[in-house]
């Protein structure tokens, strides 16, 4: 069995799916692992550090041709399907919901394809993770860049020129990307607040430091698998009146939200930043399903009222060294733990198999990926 790990092509990517210490585990475990030449520099991986690994670091062309799994961070183009041998599998970052008709090619070429955004959130499947992996380093990232643009420091400092008080950070949303934000916050030495839909998360927001505050629901928010559902019409208003008021307050203020993984609810209004202290900072996470803020621009700053509002799209490939290191062992757990006898197994009958594969033998097997393209 081959595993190929191309250099990605999208524009501002500089992850790779598979770094130097997994390639050795792998080819320890008698798999053949193909490199595309400098498919991993842009993290810090050198060729010559996956040659010492046992990877063999070949032109594009040959690789795609001799794979057997294509292991990539996001959907390759048309041509690299193409280029795959019928039945072959792709494992990455595939945007089934995001972008349905772009698994055609994938269809037509019969390659089994699984999202790794899909696999299940479930205690065996907890290793192979990937959206947990790359939403802490985003949480993480999301601070700094608060920190660099806040025109104040985050600590409370005593000076002999006087006390300096800490900034009041706001956290909106307390999955993986949230709580991250809440710990580095906290290191910076900020005082935070934090909410969530969820209010079972309270005691998670509290272990990290950070103060919960919500409001009360009529209705459940929790949609299971870690994901929020969207608020009743009456939950909203009043979740908004108490998002307004803490925004109000605060000088930065972090949003995560996003509805099944996927949808970004629109959090802060217009008239929500208006309200807040020129100098301040939002910084959405959400950018990626359309931005939690009303005035948010995905892949743009702008200033709204000496309000800054950054929605930065890809954040964990801005700390791609350790965002590689991440993804690459949630793709070794998944591709080690279905591999025997130095072959990759097909399982459907799986739960983690069954909620990740896309399509198989020319058939679309994820019923809303397949909803999707006969709309």
């Amino acid at each position: 069995m081959r595993i190929a790990v191309p250099r990605e092509k999208q524009p501002g990517e500089a992850r790779v799916a598979l770094v130097p210490e997994s390639v050795k585990k792998l080819v320890a475990a008698g798999v053949e692992v193909g490199l595309e030449a400098g498919a991993g520099v842009r993290a810090g991986f050198p060729d010559a550090d996956y040659q010492t690994a046992g990877a063999s670091v070949m032109g594009r062309d040959d690789l795609l041709t001799a794979a057997d799994i294509l292991a990539c961070v996001n959907r390759p183009e048309p041509d690299d399907f193409a280029r795959l041998k019928s039945g072959a599998v792709v494992i990455g970052f595939l945007k089934p919901l995001d972008e349905p008709a772009a698994l055609e090619p994938i269809v037509a070429r019969k390659l089994t394809a699984f999202a790794v955004e899909l696999v299940p959130r479930t205690t065996r499947a907890q290793s192979m993770d990937a959206l947990s992996s790359m939403a802490t380093v985003a949480g993480y990232k999301a601070v700094l860049i608060a920190a660099a643009r806040l025109p104040r420091m985050f600590p409370m400092l005593m000076t002999a020129a006087g006390t300096v008080p800490p900034a009041k950070v706001l956290v909106l949303g307390a999955g993986v990307a949230g709580l991250q934000a809440i710990a580095t916050a906290r290191r910076l030495g900020a005082n935070v607040v934090a909410t969530d839909v969820r209010p079972e998360v309270k005691e998670q927001i509290e272990s990290v430091g950070a103060k919960y505050v919500g409001i009360e629901l009529q209705e459940s928010a929790a949609a299971g698998g870690g994901y929020a559902r969207e608020l009743s019409d009456e939950d909203r208003k009043r979740q908004a009146e108490l998002l307004a008021a803490e925004c109000a307050n605060s000088d930065v203020v972090i949003t995560t939200a996003l509805i099944g993984g996927v949808f970004a609810p629109k959090l802060i209004s217009a008239d929500t930043v208006r309200r807040m202290k020129p100098g301040s900072v939002i910084v959405d996470l959400g950018a990626d399903g359309g931005g939690n803020c009303e005035l948010s621009k995905p892949g743009q700053t702008v200033e709204a009222g000496g309000v800054k509002i950054i929605a930065p799209l890809n954040l964990p490939s801005t700390v791609p060294y350790h965002a590689s290191l991440l993804f690459s062992r949630n793709l070794t757990s998944f591709i080690t733990a279905f591999t025997k006898d130095k072959q990759f197994h097909l399982d459907f009958t799986d739960d983690i198999q069954q909620g990740a594969v896309i399509t198989y033998d020319g058939d679309v097997k994820h019923q809303r990926t397949r909803e999707a393209l006969q709309k």
